[in-house]
């Protein structure tokens, strides 16, 4: 069976992106794998967390966790030309891939790349870049930048880990834009007092992982479907995007679960595809 194709790539999406920038009005959502998103707001553009190469597969292959990719990926870094900021939520290398955001870097020479202090000079190394190139978001103090206001919150993938000036290794991200409120919460699971801290925020938009976990995989787990949509539900979240599914093989979930549980819950969702855009 062949790769999952995606619901536009290449030269079809970026048709669809350059259309998106002239509804002033909405701001556009793409799910481009795992847990990367582009978000588009008139002519200003975000990528969070994009995986847009082949690394973990190359890195692992004869291995025991072969990271067999499950969808082909919408397009390659490099035609991305028109990105303003980029986030990186922990150092995981699909959230923190050298081969996505190298070719980013060269494509866009003025990029902002956002990641948590903790993380900082992580990044510059796999980046081969100055920790000065890179924007440290610190706990509890904004970072603004364009037309976005982002607040760093801890994530726990599988625990809660910070640096001495308690700054997450894991990060969540509050965005702020065009009068919405949007969470991306990198990988984590449920910790405690999480859904009291988002439900400050009034959040429009929340983009969760599903994938669960399960030590057989040998790796770091996520909120399961179900997980997810309570964790919506007790935020108050007014929609909840799943994502960090259908990447590989070893490590994804059916969006079913997330589905029963939301319709139970009653809490609104959309599912994406790959390359397909939402608009709010």
């Amino acid at each position: 069976m062949g790769m999952i194709q995606p619901k536009l790539k290449n030269d079809a999406l970026l048709q669809d992106i350059a259309q998106a920038r002239q509804d002033i009005d909405h701001l556009h959502f793409w799910w481009l794998g795992q847990s990367g998103f582009l978000v588009v707001w008139r002519s200003s553009s975000l990528l969070l967390d994009p995986y847009l190469s082949d690394s973990l597969t190359k890195k692992y292959a004869g291995t025991d966790k072969p990271h067999v990719r499950m969808t082909e990926r919408p397009i390659p870094p490099s035609r991305l030309d028109f990105i303003n900021i980029v986030t990186s939520s922990h150092n995981h290398t699909d959230h923190l891939d050298g081969e996505t955001l190298k070719p980013l870097l060269q494509s866009n020479p003025d990029l902002v790349i956002l990641v948590s202090e903790a993380n900082r000079e992580f990044a510059a190394q796999r980046l081969q870049v100055a920790p000065e190139r890179l924007t440290g978001i610190c706990i509890d103090q904004p970072a603004n930048v364009g037309d976005y206001t982002f607040w760093a919150i801890p994530s726990a993938h599988e625990t809660v880990e910070v640096d001495a000036a308690g700054n997450p290794r894991y990060m969540g991200l509050i965005i702020q834009c065009a009068g919405r409120t949007l969470y991306h919460s990198g990988d984590t699971v449920l910790y405690p007092g999480l859904a009291e801290r988002l439900r400050q925020w009034r959040i429009d938009v929340g983009l969760l992982p599903i994938n669960g976990r399960d030590p057989q995989r040998g790796v770091a787990g996520n909120l399961s479907g179900r997980e997810a949509a309570q964790l919506a539900r007790e935020s108050e979240m007014r929609l909840v995007i799943p994502c960090h599914y259908e990447m590989f093989e070893f490590n994804t979930a059916s969006p079913d679960e997330f589905i029963w549980a939301c319709r139970e819950l009653c809490q609104p969702f959309h599912i994406l595809k790959c390359g397909e855009r939402f608009s709010l």
